[in-house]
């Protein structure tokens, strides 16, 4: 069962409201390439898995405005789709979900201009809810995305580096990818009038999904099939992206000179056989054993919200999380 299904949330419903953004706005043309672009973003796919966090998180208080749930869950998704953007530019990877990139399609600038409309737009949006002192709605338009940049500028600046620290790939980890999941549930619970403790825990429990989404991610870097990925095996090294299986292989003496080896400029035949000696040695069961360590944290946390007929919904995510339904 998919997870909007298990959910029992409208994934039609999520994207209708998505597109009311671009359909509403005044200021762009429903036939200007930023608006074909914005719904072509929309339309690619994707499970939709942060305005969904919105939601399950609202259905831990009473909203007593549903409309807006649906507004900020559409607003999580744009600062997703957004960053998506600008991941593929900095990553200069060609294809998005099987399909050429948009600034494959557009160019670059042209797409920098559509990620750089979709993350200000959201904040001129949720600036309605800020001006009624709802500072949980200026967390998720002006934080989180600032923190996905300083985990986009700790990626970069740390490509090649084979010595950063696995403390070090967490943080990162938190500031792309955990930290606007664990914003999704917070921001949902506390518009529907959760108390700050109760929003905290959710906010812990989405953190804690998150770090073990992306390091799964990052394991999937390396066992998912080059067709199924749509770029090669290994690509994130290939790009210098020194990944959790990449910090446990260099635990491997005889491997870790081959590791440190790979740069820039480093031919792909000779990076195969580093990539298939990562694959081959324990560094993706340590990988995995990691993920499993979040996800076993996340699952305390829902023994904690246990009073919360919505804690039925954190099983489902931690299910889908965990893999045993994506």
């Amino acid at each position: 069962m998919k997870l909007d299904e298990a959910l029992d949330i409208s994934l039609r419903a999520v994207d209708r409201e998505i597109q009311n953004i671009v359909k509403y706005d005044k200021d762009v043309p429903r036939s200007s390439t930023l608006a074909k672009s914005i719904i072509d973003q929309i339309q690619s796919g994707g499970k939709r898995i942060r305005p969904l966090m919105v939601i399950v998180g609202s259905r831990f208080g009473k909203p007593q405005d549903k409309r807006k749930i649906w507004q900020l869950a559409a607003a999580a998704e744009f600062i997703h789709a957004a960053s998506l953007i600008h991941d593929d530019i900095i990553d200069n990877s060609s294809l998005r979900r099987g399909q050429p990139a948009l600034h494959v399609k557009l160019g670059v600038y042209e797409a920098l201009h559509v990620g750089n409309y979709m993350s200000a737009r959201v904040i001129e949006l949720i600036s309605t809810y800020s001006a009624e002192r709802e500072r949980y709605a200026y967390d998720l338009s002006s934080l989180v995305t600032t923190q996905l940049c300083i985990g986009e500028y700790q990626q970069l600046t740390h490509l090649y580096d084979y010595d950063v620290t696995i403390e070090e790939y967490i943080e990162k980890s938190k500031n792309k990818t955990a930290q606007l999941m664990a914003s999704c549930l917070r921001i949902g619970a506390l518009a529907a009038g959760v108390d700050e403790a109760t929003a905290d825990l959710l906010y812990s429990f989405g953190e804690k999904l998150g770090i073990s989404f992306q390091i799964r991610d990052d394991i999937l870097d390396f066992t998912q099939s080059s067709e199924k990925l749509g770029k090669p095996a290994g690509s994130d090294l290939r790009h210098g992206q020194v990944t959790l299986p990449v910090l446990f292989a260099l635990e491997d003496e005889p491997l870790a000179p081959r590791i440190r080896a790979i740069s820039a400029d480093t031919p792909s035949q000779l990076i195969d056989p580093v990539i298939a000696a990562i694959q081959q040695s324990d560094a993706l069961a340590k990988t995995e054993q990691l993920s499993k360590h979040y996800l076993d944290e996340a699952a305390a946390l829902i023994d904690q919200l246990s009073a919360y007929p919505a804690h039925k919904d954190l099983r489902v995510l931690l299910d889908f999380f965990s893999g045993r339904d994506r």
